[in-house]
């Protein structure tokens, strides 16, 4: 039988589908798959993936060539583009594991789903576990397989670069813990108790740095502050490249900088140019100061509170008759940053380390009877200086193993301040310090590895810069939501805590400035802040107890981003109401009521129209906190923990400290600072 017209049209059709389908399947056949293909340094062995988010995986191969990645059956396959890049997004499985990632031959082991978090900051981010509270036994109890930890090593560059320095994904146990960000740590510990869920911790700080380094150039651009370097770095990219993108040798060349910067400076030390040299027992140093020894200069009230620069101590030291000619040895604490020390005019040692104690050995030929002479000179080039450790650390020893005791009053006077030195001897800035360089070799690496959100513990190196914290902060957190493109995703950070001397009367302070600047961020979509105020150190930037750091800050991602119904903030304080002579404040987060911990209220100042602060009283009143004083009949705002290191004891129910805070909006003092 003939065939119709619409039978010999579908049979036609057939026939081309089928031509076109050999056809596609002869270029698959002949897609070859790619060699050299590589993983970016993010996906290694133990890693974790962020669960419930599309979960980007990327690398480098052989352009044009196939790359086929696979995870608990599913199957992705992408093409090397034209600059050898390749990504591809996979749909991770439920919490748990392990899995196995495969992209091509090659097999990604031991791969956990759960928690993913970012961990960033200056140095009390990167602070080990082993030098928090209890840290003998916090290591010792950190087995904890579901915990997994990546720590990016320091890199600095002038544009963003695509590497980073790792040694990959650690399973969590006594034997990776110990150099590992203690409040990372302590922050991963409490979610994964709480959630029962595997947490990837991926540390990337860098102590002792500011905000916009870890600020991209384009958001840096927008700030004029910040705008003019930036364009400089751009219009030197290439050299900075050659000076800067390899950290070793960045750091050699600034070490070097800094070696002759501190040259120059000293070069200014009247203690060494004088007739009489202020190393020497002929010298009369009754008309000195005097400090206690060991404490550092900013937890005395002496006005050196922010102080960085030279110092010379000296001690008179009364030796007994039967060691004389005798071999001594000198013991001190670490001195920040460097000394020079002598006995009876003679050096006896010096050496430039923060962190370590000092052992010097002082020659038998000049130790005599009676009065001896120790001087010290301290240089400080950054945050507290002078005499740190315990007294138990400051003695002289003879070889019978007798010490005797050189703590107490040191007579003191200052040499060199670098804030009055010439602008041609300004210190040289450390590679991580410059704008963007941070961001561009720790940060920018990361994206867009899937992340449920970031946690930042840093703000002392802007503090003298408060007030432009309070744009430059904001703006770094956006930028980074923008560039990883996963939206306003939650960041958490820690105010400040208490910090130096304390101070007897009411006064501006730049620490409690940059705390106003950090809660001022609280205005960003999806921020919490922990407050530690209550659990610093007077002498030590560097605050032991990490584990309230961590478990605050978890609290707060335990509440905003997993919806658990908990307490997660102190007090914050929302409003005031002149009521005659009182002023009556309300707060948020007061859950059960308002506490005074330990006693009378404590902590809050108050002032008339003359902006004179003076201590007030201070009751709770229900929810609210009522302030008043006899000094002042007509107030017309409070201060409340407005310092460096307040006494301050507003809590809630939940046991949390109030945040630091003024109802004023009077000029700071780091106003137009840059």
């Amino acid at each position: 039988m003939a065939m119709s017209k619409f039978h010999r049209f579908v049979t036609v059709v057939i026939c081309l589908s089928s031509i076109v389908l050999a056809c596609a399947t002869v270029r698959v056949i002949h897609q070859k798959t790619a060699r050299n293909v590589a993983l970016a340094p993010l996906f290694t062995d133990n890693m974790v993936l962020q669960q419930g988010k599309p979960c980007p995986i990327w690398g480098t191969g052989e352009p044009g060539g196939m790359v086929i990645v696979k995870l608990a059956g599913q199957e992705e396959q992408t093409t090397v583009g034209a600059d050898g890049h390749w990504r591809v997004t996979l749909t991770p499985p439920a919490a748990g594991g392990p899995y196995t990632l495969q992209v091509n031959d090659r097999e990604i082991r031991n791969v956990l789903v759960g928690e993913v978090w970012v961990c960033s900051g200056q140095s009390n981010m990167e602070f080990q576990l082993r030098r928090a509270n209890n840290a003998k036994a916090e290591i010792e109890a950190a087995n904890y397989p579901q915990i997994r930890l990546f720590t990016v090593q320091r890199n600095t560059a002038p544009v963003p670069i695509d590497s980073i320095i790792t040694d990959g994904w650690q399973v969590c146990s006594p034997q990776s813990i110990a150099d590992f960000s203690a409040v990372a740590y302590f922050f991963g510990r409490y979610l994964h108790q709480q959630l029962q869920v595997p947490v990837g911790l991926i540390h990337t700080s860098w102590g002792g740095t500011p905000a916009e380094s870890w600020t991209s150039q384009a958001t840096l651009k927008m700030i004029p502050d910040f705008a003019p370097r930036v364009t400089f770095i751009q219009e030197h990219a290439d050299s900075l490249t050659h000076a800067y993108v390899n950290y070793l040798k960045s750091m050699e060349l600034y070490r070097e900088q800094q070696k002759v910067w501190m040259e120059k400076v000293l070069s200014l030390d009247k203690g060494t140019h004088e007739t009489i040299p202020w190393f020497s027992t002929e010298l009369n140093d009754d008309a000195w100061k005097t400090m206690h020894v060991p404490t550092k200069w900013e937890s005395q009230h002496i006005g050196l509170d922010d102080f960085d620069g030279v110092v010379w101590f000296r001690k008179h030291i009364t030796i007994p008759n039967n060691w004389v000619g005798q071999p001594l040895t000198l013991n001190m604490g670490p001195i920040d940053d460097a000394d020079v020390t002598w006995f009876n005019g003679v050096e006896v040692g010096n050496m430039h380390h923060a962190g370590r104690l000092r052992t010097y050995k002082i020659p038998g030929s000049i130790v005599r009877a009676g009065d001896n002479v120790l001087a010290v000179r301290v240089m400080d080039v950054g945050g507290h200086g002078g005499f740190g450790g315990e007294s138990q650390s400051y003695n002289l020893t003879n070889e019978a193993g007798e010490a005797l005791d050189i703590t107490g009053d040191w007579a003191y006077t200052v040499s060199v301040n670098l804030m009055n030195v010439p602008r041609s001897m300004k210190r040289p800035r450390s590679p991580g310090w410059m704008p963007s360089f941070l961001y561009n070799a720790m940060i920018h690496p990361l994206i867009p590895y899937g992340i449920q959100g970031a946690i930042w513990y840093q703000g002392e190196s802007n503090a003298s810069r408060a007030y432009q914290y309070r744009y430059l902060f904001p703006a770094m957190i956006a930028d980074w939501r923008r560039n990883w493109g996963q939206g306003d995703f939650p960041f958490y950070f820690v105010q400040l805590a208490n910090f130096m001397a304390v101070k007897p009367e009411p006064a501006e302070d730049t620490w409690a400035e940059l705390r106003e600047a950090q809660t001022m961020a609280l205005a960003l979509p999806n921020t919490g802040m922990a407050v530690i105020i209550d659990i610093g150190e007077a002498d030590d930037i560097h605050p032991k107890n990490k584990q309230d750091v961590g478990k605050r800050l978890a609290l707060n991602a335990l509440a905003q981003t997993y919806g658990k119904d908990i307490p997660y903030s102190g007090p914050m304080y929302q409003s005031m109401q002149i009521e005659g002579d009182n002023i009556r404040l309300t707060f948020n987060h007061v859950y059960d009521g308002l506490k005074a911990k330990g006693g009378k209220l404590t902590g809050f100042a108050i002032a008339g129209e003359d902006r004179h602060f003076v201590w007030a009283d201070a009751v709770i009143d229900g929810n609210t906190v009522v302030v008043s004083s006899p000094a002042v009949p007509n107030p017309v705002a409070v201060r409340y923990g407005w310092a460096s290191n307040p006494v301050c004891n507003l809590y809630n129910s939940a046991g949390l400290p109030a945040s630091p805070f003024r109802t004023d909006s009077w000029p700071g003092i780091t106003v137009g600072r840059k």
